[in-house]
């Protein structure tokens, strides 16, 4: 999402932070509640996180897949 280019209200949050952490993660704030604002910066954030951790994140489901879970001796079901 681009950035919008109409001004938007500042006081959403009262420290400015959540909107300027919208606005650094490109997203389009002029019509979001504070809400939809909160689960759009969520949502970037986890997909960004998936993104800069896909290498260890597959590392350990090869050693999984390889190894077994290390535990799996213990499981009870």
């Amino acid at each position: 999402m681009a950035p919008s280019a109409k001004p938007s209200n500042d006081t959403v949050a009262p420290d400015g932070l959540m909107i300027d952490e919208a606005r650094s993660l490109g997203l389009d704030i002029a019509h979001a509640s504070a809400t939809e604002i909160a689960q759009a910066i969520k949502a970037e954030k986890e997909r960004r996180w998936k993104i800069e951790n896909a290498e260890a994140i597959q590392a350990d489901n090869d050693y999984v897949a390889k190894h077994g879970l290390p535990l799996a001796k213990y499981r009870m079901w």
